[in-house]
């Protein structure tokens, strides 16, 4: 039994390795020159693996069709990969919500014990090739027409990613050989993604992104943002960033995931998420006895590189603040508790993780194999799964192409 796997990222990685441990032969198409490319840059070049959550916590953070996960998650457990690892001389340390990482934080160590496991089961690994199309013949695979010609196996994997990150090799150009196949794809949408910030919205007029000036790198914390979609709302409490044109930090990249296909959003952010507006409001008056002018007070309610720009949306800012009205103070309370962002997300290319691809249910959950060419399986992010934040995504590749592999070597 010849099995070709095409990515070796670590969906494609896993199952390659794990159809070898199975008893075939196993061949390991890679277009770059390395494996594991977007493994590297995960985490902060620290790649987080896994996350230690219970099965019910994990399944929880899954956005897109988690159910279809189920199986493969249960074949090969966070636990599983923890195991993996260390078993194979990479210590790993359990971090802030579960996250996992290698003891020395550094992505090269999984990426190195990935690619001497291919070593040891023997699978031959090509990199530097890309695969063009399927060579199809009554309904089945027989090869793959690629830049160094043709491959000829008996069951194939497609493991190629999505379309995030496109110069780690996940350009979506297994999308078109998925659909070579007679696959639906559901349209490809950023996920854990920055939003672009096109306008701030205060009681008093509308900002463009060029007129705010958001205060770049400023970190808030313990704060709540909420996204406004298509008759919907979500809030996230935690924290988050402004960048040069957006907002960007755990809490937009959560949102970011539910809203992807939303037709218009609105972000409100919340500075004082402890506070509701009564509260909030006496809180004022005890600060506005004096004749400082509002500016000047404003550090005391916000971090102060955010005061100042704060002050710049209030038209009232250099009043002193025992003459600032009620009706101002409400208007002043409403942008501390509401105030509004016009965005939009990140192009797909700088998104972490893509959502959308091959539909989950033209795929067999309990195998990964295509129920539409009976020798194609499929493994990672190049299916119609998503999730948050937090070592997830990089499971859910391990988990799928773990299913993948050891099926595809028992077709």
């Amino acid at each position: 039994m010849r099995v070709v796997v095409i990515g070796a990222g670590p969906a494609g990685s896993m199952a390659a390795l794990t159809a070898a441990a199975n008893g075939a032969e196993v061949i390991l198409l890679e277009r770059n020159e390395k494996i594991g490319r977007k493994l590297y840059i995960s985490g902060k070049g620290r790649c987080n693996v896994t996350n230690s959550a219970d099965f019910a916590d994990f399944t929880d953070k899954i956005v897109t069709n988690p159910k279809f996960v189920f199986g493969a998650l249960k074949a090969f457990s966070n636990s599983d990969t923890e195991k993996f690892f260390t078993d194979r001389g990479v210590p790993l340390k359990t971090e802030r919500g579960g996250r996992v990482f290698p003891v020395s934080d550094k992505a090269s160590d999984i990426v190195d014990a990935l690619f001497l496991e291919l070593k040891k089961r023997g699978v031959v690994l090509k990199t530097g090739v890309k695969v063009d199309n399927f060579v199809m013949e009554n309904g089945k695979i027989t090869a793959l027409a690629t830049s160094a010609g043709k491959f000829f196996g008996d069951v194939f994997v497609l493991a190629t990613g999505g379309k995030s990150y496109p110069g780690t090799g996940s350009d979506g150009s297994g999308y078109a050989l998925a659909q070579c196949a007679g696959h639906t794809i559901i349209e490809p949408k950023p996920a854990l993604s920055a939003f672009a910030v096109t306008s701030v919205k205060t009681p008093y007029r509308v900002f463009g992104l060029n007129e705010s000036g958001l205060p770049t790198g400023v970190s808030l914390k313990n704060i709540t943002l909420t996204a406004s979609f298509d008759g919907k709302r979500r809030s996230e409490f935690g924290e988050a960033l402004f960048t040069d044109d957006g907002i960007s930090g755990p809490v937009a990249l959560t949102l970011s995931s539910y809203v992807n296909r939303a037709k218009k959003v609105a972000l409100f952010l919340d500075f004082k998420p402890a506070l509701d507006e009564k509260t909030l409001d006496a809180r004022l008056l005890r600060e506005f006895v004096s004749n400082k002018r509002l500016k000047n007070v404003l550090p005391a309610l916000l971090p102060q590189s955010v005061a100042a720009w704060y002050a710049k949306l209030l038209p009232f800012s250099e009043k002193p603040c025992n003459s600032v009205t009620k009706e101002e103070r409400k208007n002043l309370i409403a942008a501390l508790k509401n105030l509004e962002f016009v965005a939009v997300l990140k192009p797909i290319e700088e998104a972490i993780v893509t959502s959308g691809g091959v539909k989950t249910s033209e795929i067999d959950p309990k195998t990964m194999r295509s129920k539409i060419t009976e020798n194609l399986y499929f493994a990672g992010e190049i299916i119609d799964v998503d999730a948050l934040t937090g070592g997830y995504n990089i499971q859910i590749a391990l988990s799928t192409g773990y299913l993948a592999g050891k099926n595809a070597a028992e077709n």
